[in-house]
């Protein structure tokens, strides 16, 4: 079994608390006609160096009815900078325009596979897997970006079409998984194209 959620699969549903200090599953995006769950973090350069990115993609297409939910999953006893406070004072400072829970247990992230951050899952209106992968083709310096799979998948999704490039391999760093070394990769999910 593939240790990332395949193409097709359902969305695996989720509990999480989130900085705007509500609780958010899967139901609290039933009205959306597509769903971005997206695995990121506070630190990482590539999260960091793309959220700008990120931030115009959902100021493009939550008009048109798509849900964005980032998800931090790294454990904090050696990555402190990621735990909820921190995430609470990076919104409250970079006003991004999506929901941004807290994974504790690392449930939902091992249920989604989430291997990078960031790693972005794209579900249609029956929230159906049909994009997972990178955002665009350099996160860490979005000058030399020259490929937006996000938008690319969006636009074909809303308009009706099979998404062209439905898989694309994520960018960034490794998710740090509790009582793994910070470098972990599950060897069967080492790239996914």
């Amino acid at each position: 079994m593939a240790f990332t959620l395949e193409l097709g699969a359902q969305a695996p549903d989720f509990h999480l608390p989130a900085t705007d200090g509500k609780t958010y599953s899967l139901a609290d995006f039933s009205d959306a006609k597509a769903l971005v769950v997206f695995f990121t973090c506070n630190h990482c350069p590539f999260v960091t160096g793309s959220d700008e990115v990120t931030r115009k993609t959902v100021e493009r297409f939550a008009p048109q009815g798509v849900a964005f939910v980032g998800i931090n999953a790294n454990e904090t006893e050696n990555h402190p900078t990621d735990a909820f406070d921190h995430m609470v004072a990076r919104m409250e400072e970079h006003g991004f325009p999506w929901v941004y829970c807290r994974d504790n247990s690392q449930d939902v992230a091992r249920a989604y596979g989430a291997l990078r951050t960031p790693h972005f899952y794209v579900f249609d209106a029956d929230r159906k897997l049909v994009y997972t992968g990178r955002g665009v083709d350099n996160p860490r310096e979005t000058d030399k970006m020259t490929v937006n799979d996000l938008d690319n998948a969006l636009e074909e999704l809303l308009a009706g079409k099979p998404v062209t490039t439905p898989l694309t391999n994520p960018i960034g760093c490794n998710v740090k998984w509790r009582g793994k070394d910070a470098h972990w990769m599950p060897a069967e999910a080492c790239d996914l194209v």
